[in-house]
């Protein structure tokens, strides 16, 4: 496994290269560590043959959520909306670092990622045409008002495929917006649907915690062609 790291606008970067020139390059937002674990569990569960870009040291309650959104527990902290700001440094500065690093132009470039970086990966389709595809694991789609704003706007691009996957217990909860998670996931898949974009929704058992590889690695190899 051929493995670069770098640091460009203030953020980690690990890049896991394909074998060969052309391949898909997926980024994949991490709350922690570099994404060995998830490109190993990748490379375990099928062959396919892209390259990964894993981004870290994020600011993660600012850099991937869209707006403001107070805490939604007592020892929370409030949700700050930078993912706009975020978005602008990854497509200026991350991307364009990371593309000079490879070998030859990607055939797509997709962008998935897990809980609120799974959020992250959804709000980004309505911002920017450059992601082909996305994926969304364990997505935090409870965030106030974005079901409304994903069934209100359009994307700037109809993506090649969708992957969205929950735990079967997620929903199980007394929290007052995590408790509508699957509604949610699942309305927001019909949507897509009727739409006419190839949308895969994969119930996972256990909670929002469990196997997160696993889960991340199966969305992230369900958005490669072929």
């Amino acid at each position: 496994m051929n493995i670069e790291k770098f640091e460009s606008a203030g953020k980690e970067a690990t890049l896991y290269h394909s074998k060969s020139s052309g391949s898909p390059l997926i980024i994949f937002n991490n709350y922690a560590g570099d994404g060995k674990s998830v490109m190993e569990t990748a490379e375990r569960l099928k062959e396919k043959d892209f390259s990964l870009l894993c981004v870290g040291n994020l600011n993660w309650d600012h850099d991937l959520t869209p707006w403001y959104c107070p805490p939604t527990s007592p020892n929370d902290t409030p949700y700050t909306g930078g993912a706009d700001e975020y978005l602008k440094l990854l497509l200026d500065d991350i991307l364009p670092e990371c593309l000079k690093r490879i070998d030859g132009m990607p055939s797509h470039i997709s962008v998935a990622g897990y809980s609120l970086a799974g959020l992250f990966a959804l709000y980004a389709l309505y911002q920017t045409d450059v992601f082909a595809s996305a994926a969304s694991m364990s997505g935090s789609l409870w965030f106030p008002d974005f079901e409304k704003y994903v069934l209100s706007h359009e994307m700037k691009r109809k993506p090649d495929r969708l992957y969205l996957s929950l735990g079967d217990k997620e929903a199980r909860t007394r929290n007052r917006y995590m408790k509508d998670v699957q509604e949610n996931t699942e309305a927001i898949a019909r949507h897509f649907r009727e739409a006419g974009i190839d949308v895969a929704f994969e119930m996972n058992p256990g909670n929002h915690f469990k196997d997160a590889d696993l889960r991340s690695a199966k969305g992230i190899l369900a958005i490669i062609r072929g």
